[in-house]
């Protein structure tokens, strides 16, 4: 998922979070790294409503990265439209979110290497029978479709149909609660979100077959941050031995139930 950065904007106070990610045994860690999260955005980052600890994908590696480098890891929420100035001006040390590496994005922030490649797909109600495919949509002229505001789904979405027929929303909550009600026909989200929102509600909502081309997914820190080398030299590892094929499966699995999640 990604932003188009506007430097005009301010980030907004970002909130200490908890969550249930554990790291695991080692040396004493030396220092506190701040991690930028939503907690909006299933499977990546998310409250659960039964016990109201934060969960995710962005938790479990960042203790992963934390045990690997010898820090503790603190989440400090802060909305999606402010999160990647807030890496840019320091109030960060990174991010996660499932952010799209992008050139406009690089000239503001950091990216590590890539992480995981995407594709973005069409997430609809589960009766919708009008459309099956990315082409079919695009070629039905009365059909809207929904993205978040700044987010590199919403510029896709624009290329897709045009601007007339793109609606945009804060958060995906909003999102996905807006197709449910009809006032949107279709949402385009990363696939790996799209199955997050599916696993909490496949009796209402469905994703498409077929998606645009894949886009690669990065940590952004500040620029010439420190922290990069790192994160990298700690993803490579994490690839070789499995660990990062494991989180990934744990989260982004097709039919992965996330506990806790929110449901529409």
């Amino acid at each position: 998922m990604a932003i188009a950065f506007l430097a005009a904007c301010a980030p907004r106070s970002a909130t200490e979070v908890s969550s249930t990610a554990v790291t695991a045994p080692g040396p004493p860690a030396e220092r506190k790294v701040t991690f930028a999260v939503e907690n909006g955005y299933v499977p990546f980052n998310f409250i659960r409503t039964d016990t109201r600890v934060a969960e995710g994908w962005d938790y479990d590696i960042a203790a992963e990265l934390g045990r690997r480098l010898n820090f503790t890891p603190a989440f400090r929420e802060i909305t999606w439209d402010s999160m990647i100035q807030g890496v840019a001006t320091g109030q960060f040390d990174l991010a996660g979110n499932g952010i799209t590496i992008t050139d406009a994005r690089a000239r503001v922030v950091d990216f590590s290497d890539g992480y995981m490649t995407i594709k973005q797909r069409l997430l609809v109600r589960r009766d919708e029978n009008r459309f099956t495919s990315l082409t079919t949509f695009a070629a039905s002229p009365s059909a809207r479709v929904g993205a978040q505001k700044g987010n590199t789904n919403y510029t896709k979405a624009e290329a897709l149909v045009g601007p007339a027929r793109v609606v945009a929303f804060d958060g995906f909550g909003e999102l996905i609660q807006a197709l449910l009600n009809s006032d949107l026909d279709a949402v385009l989200i990363d696939d790996v979100g799209g199955q997050g929102y599916v696993g909490t509600s496949r009796e209402k909502l469905k994703l498409i077959e077929g998606g645009l081309p894949g886009q690669d997914l990065g940590f952004i820190f500040p620029k010439n941050s420190p922290l990069r080398a790192g994160v990298n030299r700690a993803l490579a590892a994490m690839r070789a031995d499995g660990t990062l094929a494991r989180i990934n499966g744990k989260w982004f699995a097709p039919d992965f139930v996330p506990p806790g999640a929110p449901a529409y």
